[in-house]
């Protein structure tokens, strides 16, 4: 006797659906956004905790990462691999990378009030900070210099609900020495910052050799396809490559269920591909001056079948460019060099450019020939340029 198998009404099925769909959002928003508050998005923190279970299960045993729910808060650490060039950005009306001093001053301020107190005034804080310098072996000087530098790590950690201004505001002690503040910390959220590589590591070497281990090869790779624009087949041994050849149906799998990815291989490499161009916190393409730069050289490198060339032959090409798009940019296009700067960061992002150590030779990387230019003038002051396929992520 054969027994039919039991089918799924329409509503049980559209509720399915609609669960999967909440559930790869939430995978998707933590992969950009790995620190969320309740207060700052309730309804993304209430989908987190609603599906907490899954999503634990998901990233620690797909990714190798670990998320932890709080109360009022959810961290997920990515604890696999370290992206090669991701930046900290200001919590400013225009963010913009912090520099090397204002991450100094980020991570002394982390590490002096890591166990409280629950407030402290500015001026205390600056003492704890002092303390954590000379245990670090750290020269801090009280200069304007300094002191805007701690601002800005200030200002980040009050963006990000570690910090609040209960009596006035830290602003001012960029510009006034003498400048107080009343701060309320948050000690629980504070401790959920660092990556364990930090608080294990004792040196940047150990630092180093921790985020390049690889505990596992199958792991590690899938969470170079989630966290790099592209995994090249250079970046893997033999056996590496030829494991996750032997397995791209399983990784298509797990990468579209999480977040919706689409995985192109090609002989060179593998790249995930988002349809909807959003899972970035850097697109490419871009728009702006920078953008249109980026884009138009890649162009013009593909098309002249160029693999590597000199520095100063690029800052060339970037010199003609802002010439014949002088009127639709800005006046980066008149500073040659520091456009050439710009472009050559944001295409590094995306690993469609290498340059060497010494910064004399920029190397095109297969990635690059995946984009084709059509260039359209318009009456506005703004130039389009299309790539002839969806972006890389």
């Amino acid at each position: 006797m054969t027994v039919p198998k039991p089918t799924l009404a329409g509503g049980d099925v559209s509720a399915h659906t609609h669960i999967a769909a909440e559930q790869r959002a939430v995978a998707r928003h933590l992969i950009t956004q790995p620190f969320v508050r309740m207060e700052a998005d309730p309804d993304m923190f209430r989908l987190i905790r609603r599906h907490e279970q899954l999503l634990d299960r998901w990233f620690t045993q797909r990714l190798g990462y670990r998320l932890q729910v709080t109360a009022d808060s959810a961290r997920l650490f990515k604890t696999t691999t370290v992206p090669r060039r991701r930046r900290l950005m200001t919590a400013s009306s225009q963010p913009r990378p912090f520099t090397r001093r204002e991450y100094v001053m980020l991570a002394l301020t982390l590490a002096a009030v890591a166990a409280g107190p629950n407030v402290i005034s500015l001026r205390d804080l600056v003492h704890e900070i002092r303390s954590a310098a000379a245990d670090a072996d750290i020269s801090i000087v009280d200069d304007p210099g300094e002191r805007r530098s701690l601002v800005t790590a200030l200002r980040w950690m009050i963006a990000h609900g570690l910090v609040s201004e209960m009596h006035d505001r830290v602003d001012r002690y960029a510009g006034d020495e003498s400048a107080d503040a009343v701060l309320r910390l948050r000690p629980d959220r504070i401790a959920l910052v660092s990556l364990p590589a930090l608080t294990l590591a004792g040196t940047a070497g150990e630092l180093i050799d921790r985020s390049e281990e690889r505990r596992s090869s199958r792991v590690w790779m899938r969470a170079q396809l989630v966290e790099e624009p592209v995994l090249y087949r250079s970046d893997l041994t033999d056996a590496e490559w030829g494991e996750l050849r032997r397995r791209i149906g399983e990784e298509t799998e797990v990468l579209s269920e999480m977040f919706d990815l689409r995985l192109e291989t090609r002989a060179e490499g593998l790249a995930a591909i988002d349809p909807s161009s959003r899972l970035t916190d850097s697109r490419f393409p871009a728009t702006g001056t920078t953008g249109h730069a980026a884009l138009l050289l890649i162009d013009r490198l593909v098309a002249d079948g160029s693999d590597a060339l000199p520095r100063s032959e690029v800052v060339q090409l970037v010199a003609e460019l802002g010439a014949a798009h002088r009127r639709f940019w800005s006046q980066l296009a008149d500073q040659p060099e520091a456009l050439t700067d710009d472009v050559l960061g944001l295409l590094a992002d995306h690993r469609l450019v290498e340059t060497s150590v010494d910064g004399d030779v920029v190397r095109v990387l297969p990635a690059a020939f995946r984009f084709a230019v059509e260039v359209s003038m318009t009456e506005g002051d703004e130039v389009t340029a299309e790539p002839d396929q969806a972006s890389l992520w």
